[in-house]
């Protein structure tokens, strides 16, 4: 037998020699050579360029290139990485028709590993694992050609007994980056290739379990359950079997028997009372299926087991006869150092972090994971769709587009991909099907429909009745081709992105499946606007399951900028062509594993329990499954003013799925001031995600014990008025404050000889476009309101050739003098706003900016003032909603309170410079230096940043380091800033409920002084 090469395009061809996938058990003892480490390698561009012959024995290697394995090669110095979301990887580069394969550019990854087998190895059959090589990988041990297998992301395994030789071995590969498979391996990912996985050798003794077979059920009382085992194994003859069940170390259930040969052998363990399994409570027993021959070799093959029922009962997802509400994000396996070469460390570092953030579900998105993956989700406790490797979406785009028609579409209705998907959906059902944490499979994703995704969903019920079938093209149906009655594809009513109000109004008519969104609130840069309306209605439309967020971790790689410093790069940074950009940027976490301030809101809208307090009582909604209030600490603070002056523990029991009500403990506040009660549920003891007294939900009730109103009297000191012919100035006892008849801005403001203002005070229409305000042209509808706020004046008028565009100063019967300017706005039609300053001898400026909405020009994206302070200025410290940054349409997860940040810390580091860093409910901010001065604000509620760069700045970057060196603190306060919007980022806009109401006059008022 022979490799040929020229089959690679042939999707007939995806597998030779390769064992049948089985599950991933443990065995005990094992017999591992981890091959993990330092290979030998030489890069091909293309398969002519591979070296002839280097497969051979007697061909020395030693003197090649060293690589990393598990790595992509693209990380390790040959080729680079590339990002396309949609468009095939060769698109531009090679003229091709669906199913062909560019031939000058294919490069070909030659990979050599010397070993000798370990002595406890030698005398049994010998087999090799590659946990992941993308996309295909074929074989030679000591010259003779083993065999070859395509699919990225299951395992390939083969026998090497009769090819191995004592002494030194030499394993060569040729792992190609394209292959038939890889039309349908068109995910929105970065694109690599190599050896990415573990890679182990392993030995087989002559006792040897295969495979594993276990569905562990309860009874319909969820009291009692039974486990149905199915295991194949390979024995001599009267070899004994035996079969248990273990609770810890105790023995619940038991059988025995024998084996012969090559078996299938079966069988059902009855247990009276089981704990389920769920991802409230992820209990875990240990199934171990002991071999033992006539000779004494015995083997034992383990596999945690999880009692669980899923089901669809009235077109509703139950676990454990519940309707379970998916709080979901879809996973990529990547870490901004080695891609998709994600180690199980980082895994687990990635699923802690979801679990602390009150997400309970994942999507694989769009292939399997790693095998660990599934295990620490059995552990920690999280519902998984668990989906196929199948993705042809640029073949989508291309049949829109006019490029194919539809019967050149794939898989569709073409049967010749048909046996290579149906073996796609084999290798992860066999591999993954005993992990309780896996509820549901997935066809794949973004493929369109037709008969062959049809006969994998058929695949996936023969091999595995227990579980739901999900696949999202099925409901594109009538657009592939009406004719075909294909909608039992999916057992789910699955859409992406569909906005809270059409899923509304399509399940009133629409009850025939229960209803997900496998993709949603797309969290690309500054996003995850509007998301709470998502989360409210799974509570009120019972059809209505969650959501999975577009998606866990940005897909960017850590690198060096050109001086040195380490960045975070997305595509097109590595001179990739074609790319799609930042579009790999849409993670709710940074690609180095931090979390983003989005999680502050996913966290909140996915807690279990909602808290809604008020002066006097709080109401408890339990919206766990499974788990009452009382195994949680309620604990309950009391601030007056943002300062905490009582705390209280309180005992609550509100059953799963219920709600009541409880009376605070405070009594009745009579002194004056603002108020806020936020309770919090705390973890009563340490879980393997998080210790206790971790928050795990909050909410908070506001209120206001109002003081008796003053009159007005005269305040202390005076002011002296001067007015000149380019300046207008107040002085006061250790203060001044002068305007400029030129621009008509405040341009000072000084307490002492100390100057606060860097740049004068404007008004501000404009904050830096988000990767949703990109998607949505934005940019291009607002563009004269970023003019208006660079441009606007309201000092000299070339027209009338007058200076003085203030009203005369006017003092009042307190003491304070007021004026206003009027500010021209260049826009088309023309637009103005009134600014008025009213100083008060104390030193205290209040600022009201008016504007009258012009029609034509619509709303703007933000409504306020804009200055620079010294960059000494960095201290910020507020009381308003945080601690994270928010905005009027993601701030639900923020609380009121007094926060503090360093402002060169606020500038959040999406991969793409954006707004970022706002707060919004601003009682009052300070921004001092070291030493306590500066200015103190209060702003009446409305919203601010303080960031080392203007918007126009932060604009112009396409990169954090790409921002100029730190001058200025930029303070930069409005009475709203337009939503960030989320829905998703290619055309959703901010829902009209957070953009500025134009329907009436604008009003922005606030105030400050130097401290």
């Amino acid at each position: 037998m022979f490799f040929d090469e020229s089959r690679l395009k042939d999707p007939g061809f995806f597998r030779e020699n390769r064992l049948d996938a089985h599950s991933d058990h443990a065995v005990e003892p094992a017999y591992r050579l981890p091959l993990n480490g330092l290979w030998k390698f030489a890069h091909a561009v293309n398969p002519a360029q591979v070296i002839p012959g280097f497969e051979q024995p007697d061909f020395d290697c030693r003197g090649w290139n060293d690589i990393h394995v598990p790595a992509h090669i693209q990380l390790e110095g040959w080729g680079r990485p590339q990002y396309c979301n949609t468009e095939y990887p060769w698109d531009g580069l090679a003229d091709i028709r669906p199913g062909e394969l560019p031939e000058n550019y294919n490069p070909v990854a030659c990979y050599v590993k010397y070993f000798r087998l370990p002595e406890d190895m030698r005398g049994k059959r010998v087999f090799i694992s590659f946990q992941g090589v993308e996309s295909c990988v074929a074989l030679w041990l000591n010259g003779t050609y083993i065999g070859f297998s395509s699919d990225s992301f299951t395992p390939h395994e083969f026998e090497l007994t009769e090819a191995l030789r004592e002494g030194e071995n030499k394993l060569a590969c040729r792992v190609y980056r394209w292959c038939a498979g890889s039309w349908l391996e068109d995910q929105d990912f970065l694109r690599f290739s190599g050896i990415f996985r573990d890679v182990y050798i392993y030995a087989v003794s002559p006792v040897h379990v295969w495979d594993m077979k276990i569905v562990a059920e309860p009874d319909e009382a969820f009291t009692g359950g039974s486990l149905r085992w199915q295991v194949k194994t390979e024995t001599p003859a009267g070899t004994k079997l035996a079969v248990c069940l273990r609770d810890g170390e105790q023995v619940i259930a038991k059988a025995e028997g024998t084996v012969s040969g090559q078996a299938d052998t079966s069988g059902t363990l009855q247990v009276e009372r089981i704990r389920l399994w769920s991802a409230e409570d992820p209990y875990l027993y240990e199934l171990r299926v002991r071999l033992s021959a006539p000779d004494g070799t015995e083997e034992t093959a383990v596999q945690k087991i999880g009692f669980r029922k899923i089901e669809i009962k009235n077109s509703v997802i139950l676990v454990n006869g519940v309707r379970v509400v998916f709080k979901g994000v879809n996973r990529h396996d990547f870490c901004g150092e080695t891609g998709r070469a994600v180690t199980e460390e980082k895994i687990r570092r990635d699923l802690l972090t979801m679990k602390r953030n009150n997400i309970n579900a994942i999507r694989t998105s769009h292939y399997p994971n790693s095998s660990a993956l599934y295990r620490l989700c059995d552990e920690l406790g999280f519902y998984v769709i668990d989906e196929n490797n199948m993705e042809s979406h640029g073949m989508w785009d291309m049949l829109w587009q006019g490029y194919i028609e539809k019967d050149q579409m794939f898989p569709g209705a073409q049967k010749a991909w048909e046996p290579l998907l149906l073996d796609r959906v084999r290798s992860v059902t066999e591999r993954d099907r005993n992990h309780p944490s896996v509820i549901i499979w997935s066809c794949g994703n973004e493929s369109l429909t037709g008969p062959v995704i049809l006969a994998m969903s058929r695949e996936f019920k023969r091999l595995d009745p227990t579980r739901p079938v999900h696949y999202e093209g099925d409901h594109q149906v009538d657009y592939y081709d009406p004719s075909l009655r294909l909608r039992e594809i999916t057992d789910i009513e699955t859409e992406m992105y569909t906005p809270a109000d059409r899923i509304r109004a399509y399940l009133k008519e629409h009850r025939e499946k229960p209803f997900i969104l496998c993709e949603y609130t797309h969290s690309m840069g500054n996003s995850n606007g509007a998301m709470h309306k998502y989360t409210e209605l799974a509570y009120e439309e019972e059809l209505y399951q969650g959501g999975f967020i577009w998606d866990f971790i940005d897909q960017a790689l850590v690198m060096r900028d050109r001086f040195g410093k380490e960045t975070l790069t997305y595509g097109g940074d590595w001179d990739d062509r074609p790319t799609d950009g930042i579009f790999c940027g849409n993670g709710i976490v940074f690609a180095d594993g931090k979390e983003t301030p989005k999680l502050q809101e996913v966290k909140y809208n996915y807690q279990n329990i909602v808290v809604r307090p008020d002066a006097e009582k709080m109401e408890v909604i339990n919206r766990h499954m499974f788990t009452s209030t009382a195994a949680f600490r309620c604990v309950a603070v009391l601030a007056k003013d943002g300062k905490e002056i009582a705390r209280r523990e309180i005992e609550t029991d509100v059953a799963p799925l219920s709600s009541a009500v409880y009376p605070l403990p405070f009594g009745k506040q009579k002194e004056p001031g603002e108020y806020a009660v936020t309770v919090s549920f705390l973890l009563r003891k340490d879980e393997p995600w998080a210790s206790a007294g971790f928050e795990t939900a909050f909410g908070q009730g506001v209120w206001t014990v109002k003081e008796k109103e003053h009159t007005c009297r005269r305040q202390a000191g005076e002011l002296f008025c001067m007015s000149s012919p380019w300046n207008i100035s107040v002085r006061g006892d250790s203060f001044s404050v002068q305007f400029s008849r030129l621009s008509g801005a405040l341009t000072s403001y000084r307490c002492g000889e100390t100057e606060y203002l860097k740049a004068p005070l404007m008004p501000n229409f404009w904050r830096a476009p988000t990767n949703n305000d990109m998607g949505n042209r934005m940019p291009q509808r607002y563009a004269q309101w970023k003019i208006a706020s660079q441009y606007g004046m309201a000092g000299f008028n070339p027209e009338t050739g007058k200076r003085n565009a203030a009203v005369r100063p006017e003092k009042q019967a307190d003491g304070s003098v007021t004026f206003t300017m009027t500010y021209d706005l260049p826009t088309t039609p023309a637009a103005s706003c009134a600014v008025s300053y009213r100083i008060r001898p104390c030193g205290r400026v209040d600022v009201r900016m008016d504007y009258d909405p012009v029609k034509e020009l619509g709303d703007m994206p933000e409504f306020g003032m804009i200055t620079k302070l010294s960059a000494d200025l960095d201290r910020v410290r507020f009381y308003g909603l945080g601690p994270l940054e928010n905005y009027t349409d993601r701030r639900e997860g923020a609380r009121l309170g007094i926060w503090d940040y360093r402002a060169g810390e606020n500038l959040t580091p999406y991969l793409m410079p954006q707004e970022c860093g706002n707060r919004t409910g601003i009682r009052w901010a300070e921004i001092t230096n070291a030493w306590g001065q500066g200015l103190k604000l209060w702003l009446n509620g409305g919203e601010f940043s303080a960031l080392p760069w203007t918007p126009h700045e932060i604009e112009n970057a396409a990169h954090g380091c790409e921002l100029p060196p730190v001058n200025y603190t930029v303070l930069k306060m409005s009475a709203q800033q337009m939503g960030i919007a989320g829905d998703d980022s290619w055309g959703a806009r901010t829902h009209p409920e957070y953009l500025l109401d134009v329907t009436k006059p604008l009003c922005f008022e606030f105030s400050f002084k130097g401290i």
